[in-house]
């Protein structure tokens, strides 16, 4: 599970296995986890964040999309 992106308490991380989907992020906080697609950009799915923290994280995500979409396709195309 590679962390790509550390911001604040926010570790944006993949999975191994998540192969062969398409691209997005997986956003963890303590025992809190979202999953974002990065195109375009959605809530996926969400386990335990407060709504008024997923629009924050959104809007996160949104800003670090290209950072993300690049470190996606390094780790997928390896």
């Amino acid at each position: 599970m590679p962390t790509v992106l550390q911001d604040g308490p926010y570790g944006f991380v993949f999975f191994s296995s998540d192969w062969g989907e398409p691209p997005h992020i997986h956003v963890k906080r303590d025992r809190q986890l979202a999953k974002f697609w990065l195109e375009p950009i959605s809530l996926a799915k969400n386990r335990g964040f407060p709504e008024h923290e997923l629009n924050q994280i959104e809007r996160m995500v949104a800003k670090h999309r290209v950072t993300l979409i690049e470190a996606w396709y390094d780790y997928f195309s390896a």
